[in-house]
């Protein structure tokens, strides 16, 4: 769905426009759902599953199955991995090398439709994930994509000003610290490894999810350091 002009499908902030309209970022900016009339892709959608149905390429009843099993993904398979891959060094050099390997361990089938890739944030290194041309989204490991996501404002802007598009969700970052911005594809997909906080030493993976964010695994934020202190909660991690 993309062209080939970034083989790598990720721009560093000096990335070059993507198309004309780099809006602002109006409010309600993290709206998670789009209450719009059906637009042209919807629109398209519904004509190509008639006709798959008509042409007894699927049923009815596997693409319903298909939906639910999409329905039935939620950020919190996300968070699942993300905390796993903190407290267990060599499961997230496997997630970073081979993620599709490892999700396998924890037994979560992403399909076979995309490729999935594991970036990491570091002290001085923040991803951020887009798809400049259309919507491509993790759906497989965090569920349906918030509407902001897919909203042109975010998809144009995120890679000519990542750094204000970043501002605009709260999350400031020091000079030194590069953002690299991530271009999906419907052939290759992105989540985001973002640092674990300070003050969670001891807790349990349970507990460490339940910090993981959505937009922490797109790179639109951080994840915050708890408020209830560490001590409180500390047990065993493994």
């Amino acid at each position: 769905m993309h062209d080939a002009d970034h083989p790598d499908h990720h721009h560093d902030e000096q990335g070059a426009p993507h198309g004309a309209g780099h809006g602002h970022l109006h409010g309600p900016f993290q709206k998670d759902h789009d209450t719009a009339p059906a637009g042209a892709y919807e629109m398209l959608e519904e004509a190509i599953r008639s006709l798959l149905i008509e042409k007894g390429v699927l049923t009815a009843q596997e693409i319903a199955a298909q939906v639910d099993l999409m329905d039935s993904r939620s950020p919190a398979l996300g968070a699942k991995v993300v905390a796993r891959a903190w407290v267990d060094p060599a499961f997230k050099r496997r997630l970073l090398k081979d993620t599709r390997a490892a999700l396998a361990e924890l037994g979560i089938d992403i399909g076979t439709l995309a490729e999935f890739r594991t970036v990491e944030n570091t002290p001085k290194l923040h991803n951020v994930i887009v798809c400049t041309l259309c919507s491509c989204y993790p759906k497989m490991l965090l569920g349906v994509p918030p509407a902001w996501y897919k909203s042109l404002a975010y998809r144009s802007r995120t890679v000519v000003d990542p750094r204000g598009v970043l501002a605009e969700f709260g999350v400031e970052l020091a000079k030194d610290v590069e953002v690299r911005v991530h271009d999906s594809t419907a052939d290759l997909r992105y989540i985001v490894l973002p640092m674990r906080p300070k003050g969670t030493r001891g807790w349990t993976e349970a507990d460490l999810a339940s910090l993981v964010t959505r937009d922490s695994m797109v790179g639109t934020a951080v994840v915050a350091p708890p408020v209830t202190p560490a001590a409180s909660r500390r047990r065993k991690a493994g």
